[in-house]
């Protein structure tokens, strides 16, 4: 009574009297009010979200780090980090004309230093001129950079072969947010009328936590891994009559090159999925970030947008295709400075004024990743003073990754247990493994997915961190882990040798 009097003394007289039901004792003795936003009144779609790449193995890992640091004992002295597409943590090191166009933007008073060659300061000077004051530091539209947009809408024209219109291009910060924007604006309904968009299993995270999030329905279509993880139109048919049974298809999602699983697929892949989309009224999204990963020979890379305009207006006329790119992957591994684009076909007038709405929420892309994708798009020229450079570090970047995808691949099926299919692409492994029954039932003893056990046990043995494959989505009674090929080709060796090491002697283990 006593507290409650003094709370009603200091009150505004207009106030309601504070009811105790609202207060709990913490463990220090001290009163406070019930919390608004707790487990049980928070958002119920961000519970349901997940995203392997950065999940309990990540963490673990990065205690373990911490615990080394301080001393304590482990079979190892680091942890070699192979789990996310981190070109630069793995230790790519910078295109260099990159980074000198992106100094002078940041710095314009470097302009003066004749350390910088010249048409790395024209790009400055362009591209500085397109912002408002003159700064990277201003807002810019928030579709992007008009100039950026004019070039992203060239590069596409001599990628494809194909008129761009640089007003169907939004800029984004990475492909990942224009992806969930699409999703955004594509989900809806409730019950049975609720929005289902079809991803591939295995897939990339992103997508089904960003469903989760949004409150879409989730539709999987495996991956055929016998025939190199090809797209199998039968497939698609047999998930979309599933999926219609409880919710209203509207898009399907395809990532090619590959991740995790790095194929490319052929262009009769492509053809079956945009006749796919084109007979079931479906919006397709093509996720190609991975566009220049391409190292299996026989193996090319084929835009959906080129493809489409070129199976003619039946398909180029009526199929509604959103396609992403970024600068954080192929040669230029800039994950950090968030660039990225998507292009947009036939989209519908009335939707696109909504997307523009949308995006002006967020203000603008960075500024910095607009500057770095113009930049990707538009890159030295043979008669300019640093396109030799340029050639040569782009080279052996892709040349270097072509190498250790080849490596990758020869280690893995050497193993007995394993068994890894050609990486054709993008910047992954995703092997298969065998796992004797009683790891099965030890994982199951520990409340996880037998893969994830393997991978937490290969963490605390070897030092080694990698994504169990149950984070992507595999087929039932399936096991597999995904690594990435980025590390330095010796670090790669020491990855690939201490997983062997420890599979052969899991697997006696559990025998």
């Amino acid at each position: 009574m006593f507290i409650l009097r003094l709370w009603s003394a200091s009150a505004r007289p207009s106030k309601p009297r504070l009811d105790i039901s609202t207060r709990k004792m913490t463990e220090n003795g001290v009163l406070h009010p019930e919390r608004v936003l707790t487990l049980d009144t928070m958002n119920p779609n961000v519970k349901r979200v997940e995203y392997a790449v950065r999940g309990p193995i990540v963490q673990r890992a990065v205690q373990i780090e911490k615990e080394l640091k301080e001393g304590v004992k482990k079979p190892f002295t680091e942890v070699l980090r192979a789990n996310i597409g981190d070109c630069h943590a793995m230790g790519q090191r910078p295109i260099t004309f990159l980074r000198q166009v992106l100094a002078l933007c940041a710095y314009p008073e470097l302009l003066e230093d004749n350390k910088f060659p010249e048409d790395a300061k024209s790009r400055a000077r362009r591209f500085l001129a397109a912002c408002g004051g003159g700064s990277i530091g201003a807002y810019s539209m928030s579709q992007g950079i008009e100039l950026v947009r004019q070039d992203v809408a060239r590069y596409i024209e001599r990628r494809d072969g194909i008129p761009s219109n640089p007003d169907n291009i939004y800029l984004s910060s990475g492909a990942s947010d224009a992806i969930t924007t699409m999703l955004k604006l594509l989900i809806s309904g409730e019950g049975a009328s609720r929005t289902g968009v079809m991803i591939s299993k295995p897939q990339y995270p992103l997508y089904s936590a960003a469903l989760a999030d949004l409150g879409g329905v989730q539709i999987n279509y495996y991956l055929d891994e016998a025939k190199n993880w090809s797209l199998d139109a039968s497939e698609l048919r047999r998930s979309l009559a599933e999926a219609k049974k409880h919710c209203t298809p509207r898009a399907i999602c395809v990532i090619n090159p590959g991740n995790p699983t790095g194929q490319v697929q052929s262009r009769q892949c492509i053809e079956d999925v945009i006749r796919f989309a084109a007979e079931e009224n479906l919006f397709l999204m093509a996720d190609e970030v991975y566009q220049d990963n391409i190292y299996a020979e026989g193996c090319e890379f084929n835009s959906f947008k080129k493809v489409l305009f070129e199976m003619g207006p039946k398909y180029s006329n009526k199929v509604e295709l959103a396609s992403f790119h970024s600068t954080s992957k192929c040669y230029m591994g800039e994950c950090g400075f968030r660039g990225g684009y998507m292009e947009l076909i036939n989209l519908d007038p009335d939707v696109k004024v909504q997307l523009t709405k949308l995006v002006s929420v967020r203000l603008c892309p960075p500024v910095t990743g607009q500057a770095l994708l113009d930049l990707v798009v538009n890159p030295p020229q043979p008669d300019e003073p640093s396109y030799p450079t340029f050639k040569k570090e782009r080279a052996a970047v892709l040349a270097a990754l072509a190498d250790k995808a080849k490596m990758a691949e020869e280690i893995f099926n050497k193993v007995p247990g394993i068994s890894c299919n050609t990486v054709q692409g993008a910047m992954y492994a995703f092997p298969r493994i065998e796992l004797p029954q009683k790891a099965i039932e030890a994982a199951k003893e520990k409340g996880q997915a037998p893969d994830m056990f393997y991978c937490m046990s290969l963490l605390e043995e070897k030092g080694i961190c990698l994504v169990p494959g149950s984070g992507f989505g595999q087929r039932e009674g399936t096991f597999h882990f995904r690594m990435t090929i980025l590390p330095p080709t010796e670090t790669l060796k020491v990855v690939l040798q201490k997983i062997e090491e420890f599979h052969l002697k899991f697997t006696e283990q559990y025998s």
